[in-house]
């Protein structure tokens, strides 16, 4: 399973569901391929010396390096992470006029995807020629909304970007469901939120909703997973959940 995690808007969590969410497929005994695209290389940082990096995800896109060639082991069990830097920022402009353009990513994912049950991409928030090649490549795409009381912003572009994918990129692509990140129980309006979210997507929302937490936001910082950093808190407990329920969806 390839699962794209998107959404254009800053903030809402993509980076860390992605680095948790695959790590708890690890810890489930599951080898798993992390693949960051986002040119911040939040997610690669939280697992690797950056600067250390000889080749990106940038090389493997732009100048055909395998991705045998980039891919690294990470401090966890039966993960792996295929790195990003800032170069990223430069594919659109190296990939002008490329016939092959969308498709790039699937077509280089390919020969590594017999390797790992599950691959798990994290992207930068926009949706430009990054994020449409993650989900021409991905069976599944994950979004996270922030609960706040501009969540569904933006929503309705990137519904509308999937269903453009599905038409003829990508026919397969099916919307894994919609997690809902930087959730404030104690609040009413946090209440409303996931009302009005469970109103649009229905079914689509998945039952575990990520909490605000500190001990997710100092993560990073130590170059590792919330399941690492702090085993018992509630974000560990809570993407662990979540880990569960895509598992079962899928």
């Amino acid at each position: 399973m390839i699962i794209t995690i998107a959404n254009q808007k800053g903030g809402v969590g993509k980076t860390t569901t992605a680095i948790n969410l695959a790590a708890a497929l690890a810890l489930k005994g599951v080898h798993t391929l992390l693949v960051d695209l986002d040119p911040q290389g939040n997610t690669t940082m939280s697992f690797v010396d950056q600067h250390a990096l000889g080749r990106s995800m940038y090389d493997v896109l732009v100048d055909g390096v395998p991705m045998t060639d980039v891919i690294l082991a990470t401090s966890v069990e039966n993960l792996d992470i295929a790195p990003a830097r800032i170069a990223l920022a430069k594919l659109e402009n190296a990939m002008v006029g490329e016939l092959d353009a969308h498709f790039r990513l699937k077509d280089r994912l390919a020969p590594v995807v017999p390797g790992y049950e599950y691959i798990v991409i994290d992207t930068p928030p926009t949706l430009g020629l990054i994020t449409v090649n993650a989900m021409v490549a991905a069976t599944h795409l994950l979004i996270p909304i922030q609960s706040s009381y501009f969540a569904l912003e933006g929503t309705d572009d990137l519904l509308e970007t999937v269903e453009k994918i599905k038409v003829r990129a990508n026919p397969d692509l099916q919307l894994l469901g919609v997690v809902i990140t930087l959730h404030d129980r104690r609040t009413v309006l946090a209440r409303d939120i996931h009302e009005r979210i469970t109103q649009v997507f229905g079914d689509k929302v998945f039952r575990t909703a990520v909490s605000k937490s500190v001990r997710l936001e100092e993560s990073p910082a130590y170059r590792t997973s919330i399941f690492e950093h702090a085993p018992q808190s509630t974000g560990a407990l809570e993407y662990y959940a979540l880990c569960e329920e895509v598992m079962a969806r899928v």
